[in-house]
């Protein structure tokens, strides 16, 4: 059956977030955890009416207690790099000092952190960094929405009747396929120039499927870039019997690249949204 590009198109949805998908508490929780204790010894200088001093107490009589500065500022390195106004460069460690407390001290002025804790403009370092790491988790929600969308084909994979490991498998490369099948991928790979892995492979009796699963709920550069590689491995891909290439994606991001979407449409058979999973389209894929 023909299908129409523009109809399908209008199909699709502007989000697959999950409860889970806007912050993930369980990892924020694991990260605040890990500098609990130095983060508590950190509580004293709340408040402090010669904090310069009390810091440095704090840190002759516990020097293990800087290691939860970086967090403070929301960086997840324990070696952080600046320049001073003269354009004199340092390299603060923070696991292992490696400058004077003075220095340390400097660092902690300079960065308005004696000024956070002076001022009494937090009431429980623990509660601040817990907000800290909320901020910086949501920053891969983008890395979650591609895991939401594997996760939503994986299911409908499994409801078609395949079992991981069996008759399906994640993450696979070209080489793997070649060895397990004795497929010849060289048209895909370039003559193995090229490293390729699927997001999952089916098998059935009848031929190989390598799927692909993407989602993007905004528009970028990318999406074009991935319509003309998945269009090239389209076409590749007809070269190689017993092999299929099964493209699932979905995301009104496609919006702002539809016209390298409709190129890739034009020649890939099965390419689908999610539309198509919840109308059954994996028991016309996989016959």
């Amino acid at each position: 059956m023909t299908r129409n590009f523009t109809e399908w198109l209008l199909t699709f949805t502007d989000s697959i977030a999950n409860y889970k998908y806007y912050i993930d508490f369980e990892t924020i929780y694991e990260n605040a955890e890990i500098y609990k204790i130095e983060l508590n010894m950190m509580n004293s200088l709340i408040g402090s009416k010669n904090i310069e001093k009390d810091f440095e107490n704090l840190v002759n009589k516990y020097p293990e207690v800087i290691k939860c500065i970086p967090t403070l500022l929301a960086v997840r390195q324990s070696e952080i790099i600046v320049l001073d106004d003269e354009g004199n460069k340092f390299e603060y460690n923070f696991k292992e000092m490696n400058y004077s407390v003075a220095q340390y001290k400097i660092f902690m002025r300079e960065t308005g952190l004696f000024d956070l804790l002076e001022n009494h403009l937090v009431n429980n370092l623990y509660d601040y960094v817990l907000g800290v790491e909320c901020g910086l988790n949501s920053n891969a929600r983008k890395n979650r929405g591609g895991h939401l969308m594997e996760d939503l084909v994986e299911k409908f994979i499994q409801k078609a009747g395949f079992k991981k490991g069996e008759t399906y498998f994640k993450e696979m490369y070209l080489q793997e396929i070649e060895n397990k099948w004795k497929l010849d991928m060289s048209f895909i790979s370039n003559k193995n120039q090229a490293t390729k892995r699927f997001d999952f492979v089916v098998k059935t009796d009848n031929c190989i499927y390598g799927i692909e699963t993407n989602f993007y709920a905004s528009n970028g550069s990318k999406l074009n870039e991935t319509a003309r590689s998945y269009k090239m491995i389209a076409e590749e891909s007809k070269n190689i019997v017993g092999f299929k290439f099964v493209w699932f994606t979905d995301g009104t991001g496609w919006y702002s690249a539809k016209n390298n979407l409709k190129e890739t449409f034009d020649v890939l058979d099965d390419i689908y949204n999610i539309y198509d999973l919840k109308n059954g389209v994996m028991k016309e894929i996989f016959k």
